[in-house]
């Protein structure tokens, strides 16, 4: 998520050097032998290199610095501590790896620190730093947001949260290797992280890392992820649990597990955007004969989609002309496309050209992360958006708001710029192959599906909690495909029974409607309660009922 706001220039400002400068500074002393100044050189030089690559490399100690404060919560006045800093994490030889910068929110008398449990989120891209969770969602101070409009620039409306999960959970907010203060240690560089598996062991290592310095292996433990978050969650919650740590729950917003649908030629990914299509239709006022309810809208387009419309796109050219027909009339019935512009798209219309399409008679586009957001484009005749509306409605207030805090309410100050997102940065490539734990045969995956992970971790540990939180107009990641994935990871009835979808109106970032936002507390504080629960009631003489204290699977 929002990989196009990288400060890719700082470091090398930082340092007094300009790009150019700082290349040639690199190359004009090359190694020698040790003599008097070639060590001090040979520091510049790698300063300079840092500079060049956008490093600035952090010290292998770690660092925190701690603020306390008081948060008024749904569950009553809480104090707490902030604390802003840095976990160092290591090979399996203890040789520093990587430096994990994260900020946490822990009550200050937490009670019984086994019944307090410890959530950590974190965001997606690949490449995306935490922020947008941190401002946003459950801390205890946030980006107040309408629905939906552009955020105005500043000063920003920036105070506490209400519907911060400080009354449910203390929270960590971390940072992959290469966006926030994050960096690689010694002689790694941000490629030996960036890629499915290398990711989720620099997560792993980093939470094991935090629980262990803060004495916190007796306290429920859950994972919360967002976008490309859920795609590392789902291997993250087996890596864990591979490495002795098993986790109470896993929360998924809006998620996309399995990258395999993506690939050209798959019809499933039309058939999982089609109930998006139509709340999105419906919120527009695009339906001749609209329901009610945007509930009701999506309900007929599941029916629809998972029916008729993919029994005709799975004869592909076989498909009769009349078939062909009554298919397009069908689908713009519930899209608010025509049928001839169906027709035309051979029954399978790509996202973009949705956007494009829908409300090109007012020449208006809509956004992808939330698709109630409208934008203008310069050319109304294009079949793609020039720009995210719902993006760009948010972003600088998101940004602005988290740096002033960080110095002014955090106290954490740094050389270091924070990056938003790896997504920009030179040699910035993700490795999308994943060695999936399945048994008996090479699992390794050209594009990942780690739904096949959390299937594996939910079936060796009947007390994990699964919770699906999903937004009607998110365009970027569809509800649909996400009911696809998890109900299709060959799980057991005792083990379905530990999931939970919940739907809401608003877009990827769900949180950025405040009732929705309100309505996602009431659902995770039941989670949390389920999780908590389950957790007091293990028992190694007696384990408590597969079929005890579960949050429901219905919608």
């Amino acid at each position: 998520m929002r990989s196009k706001f990288v400060l890719s220039l700082a470091a090398a400002l930082l340092a007094g050097l300009s790009l150019p400068a700082a290349a040639e500074a690199a190359k004009a002393d090359p190694a020698k032998p040790d003599s008097g100044g070639d060590m001090a050189r040979q520091h510049q030089k790698d300063k300079d290199a840092e500079a060049v690559e956008g490093w600035i490399k952090p010290p292998v100690e770690e660092r925190a610095v701690v603020t306390h404060h008081v948060a008024e919560t749904r569950g009553g006045r809480i104090a707490y501590a902030a604390t802003a800093g840095t976990l160092t994490i290591r090979d399996d030889e203890a040789k520093p790896i990587a430096s994990i910068f994260y900020v946490a929110y822990t009550a200050d008398k937490p009670g019984d620190y086994r019944k307090r449990p410890i959530t950590f989120f974190y965001n997606g891209g690949p490449g995306s730093s935490s922020l947008w969770l941190h401002m946003g969602s459950f801390g205890p101070m946030r980006v107040a947001t309408a629905n939906p409009e552009f955020v105005r620039p500043a000063p920003f409306n920036f105070g506490p949260n209400p519907d911060t999960l400080l009354d449910k959970t203390d929270m960590v907010f971390l940072d992959m290797v290469g966006a926030g203060f994050s960096r690689p240690l010694g002689d790694k560089k941000g490629k030996d992280f960036w890629g499915v598996d290398q990711d989720v062991d620099a997560f792993a290592r980093g939470i094991i890392r935090y629980v262990t310095k803060t004495a916190r292996w007796q306290s429920p433990k859950v994972i919360f992820g967002e976008s490309y978050g859920t795609t590392r969650s789902g291997a993250l919650a087996y890596a864990l649990q591979d490495r002795g740590m098993a986790l109470n729950g896993v929360v998924l917003l809006s998620s996309i597990l399995n990258y395999g649908i993506r690939q050209p030629g798959y019809d499933r990914l039309y058939i999982t955007y089609l109930p998006s299509y139509a709340a999105t239709a419906w919120y527009h006022h695009k339906l001749a004969n609209p329901p009610a309810t945007v509930e009701e809208a999506v309900a007929r387009a599941r029916q629809f989609a998972d029916g008729p419309y993919a029994a005709a796109l799975a004869q592909g050219s076989a498909l009769d002309p009349a078939s062909r027909q009554r298919i397009a009339e069908q689908m713009a019935a519930l899209t608010g496309l025509s049928p001839a512009f169906i027709l035309n798209a051979n029954l399978r219309v790509d996202l973009p050209r949705f956007q494009k399409e829908l409300l090109r008679d007012q020449r208006l586009t809509i956004g992808r992360f939330d698709s109630r957001y409208t934008g203008v484009d310069a050319d109304a005749a294009g079949d793609a958006p020039e720009f995210d509306a719902s993006s760009e409605a948010i972003s600088g207030a998101y940004i602005g708001a988290f740096s002033d805090y960080l110095v002014r309410d955090l106290h954490y100050d740094t050389e270091m710029p924070y990056r938003v997102s790896a997504y920009n940065l030179d040699g910035f490539s993700w490795d999308w192959k994943h060695a999936a734990p399945v048994r008996g045969y090479d699992a390794k995956q050209s594009v990942p599906n780690t739904a096949v992970d959390l299937a594996v971790a939910m079936r060796t540990n009947p007390y994990l909690h699964v919770l699906s939180l999903n937004g009607y107009y998110d365009m970027a990641t569809p509800f649909a495909g996400t009911e696809y994935d998890l109900r299709h990871m060959q799980l057991g009835p005792d083990q379905a029974r530990n999931f939970a979808f919940h739907y809401y109106p608003a877009g990827h970032m769900a949180y950025l409607n405040p009732d929705a936002r309100a309505a996602m507390h009431r659902d995770l504080a039941a989670f949390f309660d389920d999780a908590v629960a389950d957790a007091q009631q293990r028992q190694p003489s007696a384990p408590p009922s597969l079929s005890a204290g579960r949050v429901g699977g219905g919608q």
